[in-house]
């Protein structure tokens, strides 16, 4: 794919979002695409991996504030015409893209070659190139160390998982150091040899009308090395996709929603830049018995109208083991009993609590001794709190 072609493509269309699209919406629509279109749920599928690879690639810009921000303002200013030939040649027509770039075809992956097109400049480089009049000594500069891209996954713990924390292998799939050439895309046993065209620097000084600016060099395509024998396991990129498994560990009390951040484990960096992070979003199965507000957990325990009545101590399930809560006589349904530091561990401090909500049961019918019983109970006890209902029926009466 040519330098022009990557000018132009449409990352909101990519995600299938509006231009206009906030970050949480942009967010939500690769995600979507991230999980129908893993390589682990489409293994052998090609196009499946293409689509994959470019929505990563879209996210990778559209998620971030300023990359965004300069692509949307370089393909508008391409887009509208702002460049035109009449500076050189007065022909007054539209200026391409290719001019500037030369139609370089791709040397990197299509998994991590975003920031590798234009030999590692991203797209802060290529537009302050445009207006700097930089030469190859400035922009030498970029083509050092780049930092790897982030990589983001999802994993789904149980309830008691989260609560108490755990340490769970996770396999990825991402993009990453050849193990055959250690990223040099050279065949083993031999080396990339230095671009005598550009010495090293990536890059090629380049007088365009009445400004200069600096390009990726044609011969090595900005990589300042040139790769005579390519290594056969990732044909001289440099960087194949790799299914990796590591041990994530999950600290007690990890919330539903949560993101958690393992540093330097993304994708590996470029020209011995540091690796990028792994992002990993938690989502947390709902108990069938417990619930959650905070460090505090929730139960419902329901007891019967005796129980209400006269009282009982009753045996409730926490996630340590049953306890003995005490109901107290009279205990109305709604009122709400704590088993303290039964609840989620926090990093400092004493544990939340088990907050335990009284659901006081009514029988749908009785019949027989336990109906003559309850009628005798409702002509012993009088109604409980009607005094000021009532006072009102007898004074509009």
């Amino acid at each position: 794919m040519s330098s022009k072609d990557w000018l132009e493509k449409d990352f909101y269309a990519v995600l299938g979002v509006n231009k206009s699209a906030s970050t949480d919406e942009i967010k939500k629509a690769y995600r979507k695409l991230a999980r129908d279109l893993h390589p682990d749920r489409n293994p052998d599928n090609r196009e499946a991996e293409e689509k994959f690879k470019a929505a990563s690639e879209a996210y990778d810009v559209l998620s971030d504030d300023k990359k965004r921000k300069e692509y949307d303002e370089m393909r508008s200013l391409f887009g509208s015409g702002a460049f035109r030939r009449g500076a050189r040649s007065g022909t007054g027509g539209q200026f391409d893209p290719s001019d500037l770039f030369g139609g370089f075809s791709n040397a990197g992956a299509a998994g991590g070659a975003g920031d590798r097109r234009f030999g590692g400049a991203g797209f802060s480089d290529i537009f302050s190139s445009i207006f700097s009049g930089g030469g190859p000594g400035g922009g030498a500069a970029r083509r050092g160390p780049r930092r790897g891209r982030d990589v983001e996954t999802e994993v789904t713990l149980d309830f008691t998982q989260a609560v108490r924390g755990t340490t769970l292998p996770l396999t990825l799939r991402s993009a990453g150091e050849c193990d055959t050439c250690h990223g040099s895309g050279a065949k083993p046993g031999t080396t990339p040899r230095t671009c005598p065209h550009c010495h090293g620097s990536g890059l090629i000084s380049r007088n365009q009308g009445s400004f200069s600016f600096s390009e990726p060099c044609r011969e090595c395509q900005g990589a300042g090395t040139i790769v005579e024998e390519k290594c056969p396991e990732c044909r001289g990129t440099g960087g194949v996709t790799k299914t990796r498994t590591i041990n994530v560990r999950f600290p007690a009390g990890v919330a539903d929603g949560q993101r958690i951040r393992l540093t330097g484990r993304g994708e590996p960096g470029d020209r011995g830049g540091p690796a990028g992070d792994l992002y990993v979003q938690v989502a947390v199965r709902p108990d069938e018995l417990f619930g959650r507000s905070g460090d505090d957990l929730t139960l419902t325990l329901p007891i019967s109208i005796a129980e209400a009545v006269l009282g009982a101590d009753l045996r409730v399930p926490t996630l340590d083991g049953p306890v003995t809560m005490r109901v107290p006589p009279g205990t109305p349904s709604g009122r709400k009993l704590r088993a303290r530091g039964k609840g989620v561990a926090r990093k400092s401090g004493p544990p939340g609590d088990l907050i335990v909500t009284v659901d006081v049961q009514v029988p749908d019918g009785v019949t027989g001794e336990a109906r003559d019983a309850l009628e005798r109970f409702a002509k012993l006890t009088p109604p409980a709190g009607r005094e000021r209902l009532e006072a009102r029926v007898r004074k509009s009466g």
